[in-house]
């Protein structure tokens, strides 16, 4: 992909085309890029996305715009020229890893696709990557250039890709951790983490008897931590004991028998202690509260 010219459109740009050259850049970082409607420039690149009008990607051609669009997901959600991207070149971006290209697909390119389509169900409320992307574009009282500002969001885009590729890839790695981990638990109720790991989507999808999930802190002291009742909320399995709740040092000592308890939140869903053996005797003391 050396020495190669990408064609996109000009004007106003959307999260689609900028996460599309974005993810580009991630295989050929020295491509020239061409924002025209111009259809003699755009047949004439090697790779047109979001303009032309026109999807084959053996050709290297990446619209959706043109009548019947360019295919959807299984579920529902409609191909952008981001999502056509990520459908041919994703798996190389990813180093051959299907669970990552997958992964990278269903949290991050298929949102984009759904808005960029008007395909809102199920996509969240509130401010989106989409529309920040689109708060890049020059508003009408300003006089900026639109493919300077557009280069700037090619760059925000680039960085968000990467980060959350990692973030994706530490994801799929956490889970092998922690299943072995619910599989070594000498009592299921109580996993043992021998280095912090993502744990709580994988605890929720694996294990209903987990309650406490335990793993050293990067200081080199241990926490205690309870499994919420579902991904995001408040509510814990079992919380700590009430009479731990906001204390720490001496009285948390105190009131434990634990010579080195260090602290417990006032939310009673974590605590921690200097020892291995101290934060197990926490556990043990939490599950028989």
């Amino acid at each position: 992909m050396t020495d190669q010219t990408i064609a996109t459109h000009n004007g106003n740009f959307h999260a689609d085309d900028v996460f599309s050259i974005a993810a580009l850049r991630l295989i050929n970082p020295s491509f020239k890029v061409i924002r025209t409607r111009d259809l003699e420039l755009i047949a004439k690149a090697d790779i047109a996305l979001d303009v032309g009008g026109e999807y084959d990607p053996d050709k290297n051609r990446f619209d959706h715009h043109q009548r019947g669009g360019a295919g959807e997901r299984e579920n529902g959600i409609p191909y952008s020229s981001f999502g056509l991207i990520w459908q041919k070149y994703g798996l190389e971006i990813c180093q051959g890893n299907q669970d990552l290209t997958h992964a990278v697909d269903k949290g991050l390119v298929s949102n984009i696709d759904a808005v960029d389509c008007g395909h809102v169900e199920g996509v969240s409320t509130g401010i989106s990557l989409s529309q920040t992307i689109g708060m890049f574009n020059p508003t009408w009282q300003e006089e900026s250039n639109f493919d300077a500002c557009f280069d700037e969001a090619v760059e925000f885009a680039s960085r968000i890709l990467t980060r959350f590729i990692a973030a994706a890839s530490g994801g799929i790695s956490a889970k092998v951790i922690v299943a072995k981990a619910i599989d070594d638990a000498e009592d299921p109720r109580v996993i043992v983490l021998e280095k912090y790991t993502p744990w709580k989507r994988t605890v929720h999808a694996l294990s209903e008897a987990a309650l406490y999930v335990i793993y050293p802190s990067q200081t080199g002291q241990w926490r205690i931590q309870t499994v919420p009742v579902e991904m995001g909320s408040f509510e814990n399995r079992k919380a700590l004991p009430k009479a731990w709740a906001g204390l720490s040092g001496q009285e948390l000592q105190d009131i434990t028998g634990i010579d080195d308890a260090m602290f417990c939140h006032s939310g009673l869903f974590i605590a921690g202690a200097e020892s291995f053996e101290s934060t197990m005797k926490m556990a043990l003391m939490a599950l028989n509260y």
